[in-house]
């Protein structure tokens, strides 16, 4: 009976294809981002200046591997993770939300 029940609230498996291309539409709508290529690995500048890079991880465990600059600059120093699970992906959000805040404050 337990068993049946671990499974029935059980969450539902990360799907990295579809979390991508969500997260772009996401970071489309934050008006100072701006999408640049559409190959394997996906940038997002903001003021001109490449601040994020994201793309799907290869392996047994579909993953986003995303890429965050600590600072705006023409050579970034980055911040990597690997996103697993649809609750990795609204947290990074969130922070990104953040970062941009931030740079906004500073500039």
């Amino acid at each position: 009976m337990s068993e049946e029940l671990s499974d029935f609230f059980a969450l539902p498996p990360f799907k990295a294809d579809e979390a991508l291309v969500k997260l772009r539409r996401d970071l489309r709508e934050l008006k100072p981002l701006a999408e640049k290529g559409t190959g394997e690995l996906v940038r997002f500048e903001w003021k001109g200046l490449p601040v994020i890079e994201l793309s799907l991880q290869a392996g047994d465990k579909p993953a986003l591997a995303v890429s965050l600059a600590k600072k705006p600059s023409q050579r970034p120093d980055w911040l990597k993770q690997t996103l697993s699970s649809s609750a990795d992906v609204r947290k990074w959000l969130d922070e990104l939300k953040r970062s941009l805040k931030r740079w906004d404050d500073e500039d």
